[in-house]
């Protein structure tokens, strides 16, 4: 697939059939997610995926403990990916003598790069599924439900999740019918976003 054609067809998806996915696209699409930039090449991330429904399952009790989101299609996707960031990873590489910020304060970062570089990976993960020709939805986890999820998998403190990304075969159909901020928000033009060379309102 182009690469042009991939951008225009990404979007979220929301329903998913039970299709599996193959190991070898599995493998394509980690890979891909972990050509992902990050400053100083510090590459302060981590993806935990869950393939076998028991993790699935474990993980939806563990997110959505109301069971909200029970019997919907989302809960269809056989591949479930969550990016993580390790902010201290970024602190220890930029105090090596080529960097020279000895002191490891983290007021030097004017923002949270292990959160934006982990954001890379995910959008790198989110292409590569178009490519593939599969559907993706990037979506939070709730603030409370951070500690369960962490305490299910074994995430070590200094691992951050960014949120969660259900990947697998669109159900078109059924996609067409969910609610989504993209059936009553238009997509804001290149012209309104843009400022050339300084801003103007």
């Amino acid at each position: 697939m182009e690469f042009s054609d991939v951008i225009r067809r990404r979007k979220m998806v929301r329903a998913f059939t039970a299709e599996p996915i193959s190991p070898e696209v599995v493998e394509r699409l980690l890979r891909a997610a972990n050509r992902a930039p990050s400053a100083g090449f510090s590459q302060g991330y981590a993806m935990l995926v869950l393939e076998s429904p028991e993790d699935r399952a474990a993980f939806w009790a563990a997110m959505d403990p109301r069971d909200e989101y029970a019997g919907t299609p989302l809960r269809n996707a056989p591949l479930i990916v969550i990016p993580c960031s390790n902010k201290e990873i970024y602190l220890d590489r930029y105090a090596r003598p080529d960097k020279g910020w000895t002191d490891r304060d983290e007021k030097r970062w004017p923002v949270p790069f292990w959160h934006i570089d982990t954001g890379m990976l995910t959008m790198l993960l989110l292409l590569a599924a178009v490519d593939e020709g599969l559907g993706a939805l990037y979506f939070g986890i709730p603030p409370s439900a951070i500690g369960g999820v962490r305490a299910e998998f074994g995430i070590p403190d200094d691992f951050t999740p960014i949120g969660a990304v259900a990947i697998g075969h669109p159900d078109v159909d059924r996609d067409a019918k969910q609610r989504t901020s993209r059936k009553t928000i238009a997509r804001r033009s290149v012209e309104d976003i843009t400022h050339r060379g300084r801003w103007e309102a």
